[in-house]
């Protein structure tokens, strides 16, 4: 493209010279041959009236006399009758510019000038003429060059920004170049851009997300299964697959909400559920880890708490806490529930050695991890109780308390739910 540009420019500006250069040489040659001419006519006339001044006034006519009258190239013949010719400076060779005038007393003046001096005078214009064309060529060449550099460039940054994003790398560049056509094609890449890395965290975030939370619900249902098998109880078998069967309709209840939140993270629906069925719940679910751990999970506090979330969402965040204090806590973990305000509280603690005081509550960010974890667990519970208007916060480092608020303000009845879909 800069090539073309250069040679369009330099094309263009080729045509404008030859088409006035032309022009302009025919024009001052014509000039150049006319003004010869009048001088030559002039010259002569001038000669005739000094030989008619000389004749009247009975003055010598002679070739002395009028040398001086004459050019340095011009050569000049004055007849008069009875006289033989006067010959004035040197006779030109090849083709001449004459003019012959006739004087008041019968002499006649012929005054002669060589053409090369016309031929000089136009090959002194065409040098110039020459020289302001390759001027300008030149000018329109760096022109040419700085406005190809100008395009060029700004087309080769848009298509190394579009190679990046289909490449994956999808940072915008904010790079403008003052020309309104490619800044609208770099808007519209840096808003690809932005749209696209969006995009790419949502889909990593979901990917990480659901690694993490499936993970827990399938190790569950992996360890009623091997109850299962381990046991020729046919009680035993029949209770093993009713929490087996819970634990599927909870892992479903994981995945839809892992696609709501990769859709829209601050999507809920809440509800008034009772709080007291999660947190048995997941004590039945946690139970036969913590005994193959030697340890023990057991609940307290106040009893047959309403609460306001996602009961799917409520019961994650509870695994959450309790997986963390399976992996790196120790001793009896304890959830225990509380009234503050018009909040309910789950707290989960445990007997180990607690957060490390250089965490803090920094221990919520995704890339934060106590050790040999993922560093997301308890981001992704964070931004689950956040999704439903509730939150989860560390309370005490040493021994560690989380506290998970949950409002108990049921949400507020929409008159739209009553009414019939229209179609």
């Amino acid at each position: 493209m800069r090539r073309r540009l250069i040679q369009s420019t330099l094309a263009v500006v080729l045509v404008v010279i030859a088409v006035f250069g032309v022009s302009l040489v025919i024009v001052e040659s014509r000039t150049i041959s006319n003004s010869a001419q009048e001088r030559v006519d002039s010259e002569a006339l001038r000669l005739a009236s000094i030989v008619d001044s000389r004749i009247l006034g009975d003055e010598d006519v002679t070739a002395e006399i009028l040398r001086s009258q004459v050019g340095k190239e011009q050569y000049a013949v004055i007849r008069i009758p009875g006289k033989p010719p006067i010959e004035l400076g040197v006779k030109p060779e090849g083709d001449v510019i004459h003019y012959t005038a006739d004087g008041e007393e019968g002499e006649t003046v012929t005054v002669q000038e060589p053409r090369s001096t016309v031929t000089r005078e136009v090959g002194r214009t065409l040098l110039i003429i020459g020289a302001v064309a390759l001027l300008a060529v030149i000018a329109a060449v760096l022109l040419a060059i700085r406005q190809a550099n100008r395009l060029s460039s700004p087309l080769t940054d848009l298509a190394e920004t579009a190679e990046r994003l289909g490449s994956g790398d999808p940072r915008p560049r904010h790079k403008r170049y003052g020309v309104p056509e490619l800044d609208r094609v770099a808007d519209v890449l840096d808003s690809s851009a932005e749209r696209i890395g969006r995009m790419l965290t949502a889909e990593r975030r979901l990917a990480a997300d659901a690694s993490h939370q499936l993970r827990t619900p399938l190790t569950a249902l992996s360890m009623r299964l091997e109850e299962i098998t381990l046991t020729d109880d046919p009680d035993t078998v029949k209770e093993e697959a009713n929490v087996a069967l819970t634990q599927v309709e909870r892992l479903t209840d994981v995945v839809e909400r892992l696609l709501t939140n990769s859709r829209d993270p601050r999507t809920g629906s809440a509800v008034s559920f009772d709080l007291d069925e999660v947190i048995q719940q997941q004590l039945a679910e946690w139970r036969p880890a913590y005994r193959s751990y030697g340890r023990a999970i057991v609940s307290s506090g106040k009893r047959h708490l309403r609460a306001v979330g996602t009961p799917g969402a409520v019961a994650q965040v509870l695994a959450a806490l309790i997986e963390n204090s399976l992996m790196h806590g120790g001793g009896t973990v304890a959830l225990r529930t509380r009234v503050t305000g018009n909040q309910a509280v789950v707290e989960v603690t445990d007997e180990g050695a607690g957060v490390p005081a250089d965490l803090g509550n920094r221990i919520f960010e995704r890339t934060i991890s106590g050790r040999n974890s993922t560093g997301i667990g308890l981001a992704v519970a964070r931004d689950l109780a956040e999704a439903d208007g509730g939150r989860l916060e560390l309370l005490q480092a040493q021994p560690p308390v989380f506290g998970l608020f949950l409002s108990r303000t049921p949400p507020p009845h929409k008159p739209d739910d009553d009414l019939p879909m229209v179609r």
